[in-house]
């Protein structure tokens, strides 16, 4: 048996399939932002806003860490949609097997040099001595969780290629139920700060890891296998590395760029440490929809890419698009109107309140931006054009350091500049993003080896690429 929430995507409705294939990944993710939200809400109110510059100072860094390994979680996911959507069997179950030895192998490294690089690189950042200790304590012990977090998104990721995003929720709600109780009891009941909260976020990730594993194995039957399919290949390994890395080097490069922003964060003082965190707590929750949107979109168009539905695809974009545009208007409102009383939930110091709130009514403005990256760079991932990836990081990494390093220069920006930066980077790169959706290269970046076209049955768009 193959789970009961398998599904083919290169038939029927394509809104229909991506809608309700979304709908539990956006359940997933708002549970997986109540990791943030709850230590940030635990620590800046029983704790103080100097914990929560110290957590909100590790952001960018433990982003940069962990997208090493989701990225090529995202990448082997790509894989097996593409062989399942071609009904590939074989390569499947051996994409699945080899997904270990890639995803276990790099974590590890990754804790390591998390571990080791933290005062380093919280150094680099200017981050405030009064909080630098804290900072690094939290930013440690969260690396030490990086391997149960790559394994949880690599099964997640492989589950979700075969149409399954229910499954992964279900662990990921009780992941998120045991981080809320063992943050209040880490901190409230025993007094353990900072460390109390990485603590919580760490076993909650180990939680959510085996219990997927143990799901995966004992109910879909492409996760059961033989001493003999266990062998690594060297070409799947490859093609997971060949996917999987420009999705780790652009989100990399992206928390570079926000590194590189939190240190302008970090010149302005604490107080604005803390809203610049709040006001990106809540900016993750915003994303959720869009993320939610682009991995269903990353599985249906991987599916039918593999199928040789390019059609399918493009239809799947049009509709998604539409999607974004109309929640994100939506947003502008509840960004004005409840601001205040939505950034007065994280801190009780109205000095920070008062910035997050007026920080909130600029990004807000910005939102369709944000959204329209997530949408046409989920569809080209699916479809194998990861190589993209890298080029829609460097323009991140640019547009944040450039934009950060032009409006800090105009005096009456002050510490505006940065949530401006912000704004200004998600709309230029969104139009990158387009743009390269438009080029059309993606009908054919697929991994899926099949029988040439006979010449007549070639369009002539092919014939003009293929020449």
């Amino acid at each position: 048996m193959n789970g009961k929430n398998i599904t083919d995507m290169t038939t029927g409705s394509p809104a229909k399939h991506i809608l309700k294939f979304a709908l539990p990944l956006l359940i997933g993710n708002l549970f997986q932002q109540l990791y943030n939200m709850v230590d940030s809400v635990v620590v800046g109110n029983f704790v103080g806003k100097n914990a929560l510059a110290a957590v909100g100072s590790c952001g960018s860094m433990n982003f940069l860490f962990f997208s090493l390994s989701s990225g090529l979680a995202i990448g082997i996911g790509i894989i097996v949609a593409q062989y399942f959507g071609a009904k590939d069997e074989k390569n499947v179950r051996s994409t699945i097997a080899n997904s270990y030895y890639v995803l276990i192998a790099v974590s590890l490294l990754v804790s390591v040099i998390g571990i080791l690089a933290a005062p380093g690189l919280l150094r680099l950042l200017a981050t405030p001595d009064n909080i630098i200790g804290d900072s690094i304590l939290y930013m440690r012990t969260t690396c030490i969780g990086i391997a149960a977090i790559a394994l949880y998104n690599g099964i997640a990721a492989i589950l979700r290629a075969l149409g399954d995003s229910r499954t992964p929720l279900y662990f990921l709600i009780v992941s998120s139920i045991v981080n809320v109780v063992l943050d209040l009891t880490f901190v409230l009941s025993f007094g353990m700060g900072v460390f109390g909260v990485a603590l919580a976020t760490i076993i909650s990730q180990a939680v959510s890891a085996v219990s997927c594993l143990i799901y995966a194995y004992h109910k879909v039957a492409y996760f059961r296998l033989s001493r003999e399919e266990l062998k690594p290949q060297s070409s799947i390994i490859v093609k997971s590395f060949q996917l999987g890395v420009p999705l780790a080097l652009q989100n990399s490069m992206i928390a570079i760029s926000c590194m590189v922003l939190q240190g302008v964060v970090n010149s302005f003082g604490d107080t604005v440490m803390a809203a610049y965190t709040i006001t990106n707590r809540i900016e993750q929750i915003v994303q959720q929809p869009f993320g939610s949107l682009g991995a269903a979109l990353t599985t249906y168009a991987g599916q039918n890419m593999g199928a040789r539905q390019t059609e399918r695809v493009k239809k799947g974009f049009v509709q998604c698009t539409f999607i974004v545009l109309i929640f994100s208007v939506v947003l502008i409102p509840v960004a004005y109107l409840f601001g205040k009383n939505i950034v007065g939930i994280f801190v009780k110091e109205q000095d920070v309140i008062d910035i997050g709130y007026r920080a909130l009514r600029i990004t807000s403005l910005c939102y369709a931006g944000l959204g329209m990256i997530y949408v046409p760079r989920a569809l080209l991932n699916g479809c194998g054009d990861t190589g993209f990836s890298m080029i829609n990081g460097f323009t991140e990494v640019a547009c944040r350091i450039l934009y950060s390093q032009i409006f800090i220069r105009i005096p009456v920006l002050g510490y505006w500049s940065i949530w401006i930066t912000t704004g200004a980077t998600w709309i230029t790169t969104a139009l990158v993003c387009v743009a390269r959706y438009f080029q059309g290269k993606w009908k054919l970046k697929s991994i899926v080896t099949h029988p040439p076209a006979a010449p007549e049955q070639e369009s002539a768009e092919e014939k003009f690429q293929n020449a």
